[in-house]
């Protein structure tokens, strides 16, 4: 529920193409090759600003890695933002007007967990450093996520374009002997991106090693993730274009990002005052409403210093239909007088019972749009 407000998807438009040629094949280090041709679907057509997707033989296409990331962090909010951020870098260089996305098929499950082991004898393709006995050497690698870019061509989807998450650790989590008491050490920035940077090149050296991959544009982008216990995700650092057969990386770009919990901690300060002064008289508003309100917290994201996007959580005790059919009228009633304008912001309203209610405003959008979750 996103860019249109509160149109729910409610149907799937498929899009008939030709029968394609995809890719079917392993290798043993995980690298694809074409074989076999099938039938291949689009979902729907594209907004400009959001992908299609393929799908083949009635199936969408899911990452030969589906899983690993899950199982690296527990904190989901580092795996939504990861997910979602990288596919907005994608866009700096794959237009969603031009590219199908795909999630990615050419690094498969084994080699994305041989690569986020530690490097040993007997896992030579780990990009974690080996462990000495007696000394706390951090793991960095935390995460590894493909996503490719296809496009027509005579009458088949091809290969065009590929970008490569590296997650990597801002805290290493650790213990001293089996089952024992855990551990943590926090990194240091200038480490993280430092050996963010040494492993892109590895995994880029390595994508180039296959014929599929040898010559297409790679962009590999690297995200640090938050600590374990953090009400937000992290945030992207810094990302590569590398196009032409480049084995390694020649150059990086910046990226500006952070991401803050609303209400700030004390002594926290955002980069616009007026945002945090802003949800505290929404908050203010909401709590008036229902006193007995069990929270209100919000997540906000910041790109070069301004505000991008804002989550707003209200938590309720269980109300009536109607009681929550008043609140999600006065809720918005107070997010368009209160709540900062040129960014979107969704608002969730629900309880331990599952979502109430949802409100939404997009970017370009004068008015919340507001919709009310009952069963019949």
């Amino acid at each position: 529920m996103e860019g249109e407000g509160m149109k729910r998807l409610g149907v799937v438009l498929l899009v008939a193409a030709s029968s394609v040629v995809l890719v079917a094949c392993r290798s043993g280090k995980g690298v694809g090759t074409n074989s076999g041709s099938s039938k291949t679907e689009l979902t729907g057509n594209n907004s400009g600003s959001k992908y299609q997707s393929l799908i083949k033989d009635g199936h969408y296409q899911v990452s030969k890695s589906s899983g690993v990331d899950q199982s690296q962090t527990s904190n989901t909010f580092n795996l939504q933002g990861f997910q979602h951020g990288l596919q907005n870098i994608s866009k700096k260089e794959f237009s969603p007007d031009k590219y199908v996305f795909q999630e990615g098929q050419y690094i498969s499950t084994s080699t994305t967990y041989n690569w986020l082991g530690r490097k040993s004898k007997d896992n030579p393709e780990g990009l974690n450093p080996s462990q000495p006995k007696k000394k706390v050497v951090p793991e960095y690698l935390q995460q590894v996520d493909e996503q490719d870019y296809l496009e027509p061509e005579g009458g088949k989807m091809k290969l065009k374009g590929m970008t490569i998450g590296i997650g990597l650790n801002s805290v290493y989590y650790y213990t001293k002997e089996k089952y024992g008491a855990q551990y943590s050490k926090h990194l240091d920035d200038a480490d993280i991106e430092q050996n963010g940077k040494e492993i892109a090149n590895k995994i880029l050296a390595r994508m180039r090693a296959n014929k599929d991959t040898k010559n297409i544009p790679i962009v590999i982008a690297l995200y640090k993730a938050a600590p374990e216990d953090s009400l937000v995700g992290g945030n992207f650092i810094a990302y590569s274009v590398n196009k032409d057969g480049a084995k390694e990386v020649s150059s990086w770009n910046k990226v500006d990002e952070k991401n803050y919990v609303l209400p700030a901690s004390d002594g926290e300060k955002l980069p616009n005052d007026n945002d945090a002064a802003a949800f505290n008289e929404f908050k203010n508003k909401a709590q008036s409403y229902f006193p007995n309100l069990s929270g209100v917290t919000a997540q906000a994201h910041y790109t070069d210093g301004s505000l991008s996007g804002m989550t707003i959580n209200v938590t309720t005790q269980f109300y009536s239909y109607t009681e929550i059919n008043s609140f999600t009228q006065y809720l918005q009633t107070a997010a368009q007088k209160y709540l900062p304008t040129g960014a979107p912001i969704e608002i969730q309203v629900g309880s331990t019972n599952g979502m109430q209610s949802y409100l939404y405003r997009s970017t370009n959008d004068k008015k919340f749009s507001s919709h009310i979750f009952t069963n019949y």
